[in-house]
């Protein structure tokens, strides 16, 4: 996805100071989990711990703590964890015991609908791929408007909705 910054940054910069990863840091933006004033950095393919702590710098310079945590499953830590509001986390069952989430109230995706951990809150609404109803059941316990979206097109390559958004 190199590149794609060079499109977005001067939309970006009318709003916020933009700031670059300096190799041999990489980070990706689906490894990157904002939780209130908390961050959540996710170790992965796409993202290195050079880049994680280099985004952690930053967070700290505005206020905001971080954490590194392995992704051992899923293409992106977005991928199996995600924030649904209300202090809770909706996360794929390989990430439920991780040490580093034990404070927070937890909703676990059935295995057999892992993908729709990859679920975005916005606006006090939760958008979430269409076709996996045990978690859209549980989900409904948070008494939010729920959106289901198609995504079968991006779930093709890996993709999802944390994928698709950029958040600012």
């Amino acid at each position: 996805r190199r590149g794609e910054e060079d499109t977005i940054a001067p939309f970006l910069a009318q709003y916020r100071r933009i700031v670059y990863i300096q190799p041999p840091g990489t980070l990706d933006g689906g490894d990157v989990l904002m939780v209130g004033k908390h961050f959540f950095i996710g170790i992965s393919e796409r993202t290195n711990k050079n880049g994680a702590e280099q985004l952690g710098k930053i967070l700290e310079d505005y206020g905001n703590t971080w954490e590194t945590v392995p992704v051992r499953d899923g293409l992106h830590f977005k991928s199996s964890v995600n924030y649904v509001g209300k202090d809770t986390l909706l996360v794929a069952q390989e990430f439920a015991g991780l040490d580093a989430l034990k404070n927070y109230p937890k909703i676990v995706v059935d295995r057999t609908e892992a993908y729709a951990a990859n679920t975005l809150w916005v606006n006090d609404r939760l958008l979430i791929p269409k076709g996996f109803p045990k978690t859209k059941e549980k989900l409904e316990s948070l008494e939010l408007e729920i959106i289901e979206l198609d995504v079968s097109e991006m779930r093709k390559m890996d993709g999802g909705l944390t994928c698709l958004s950029i958040r600012f």
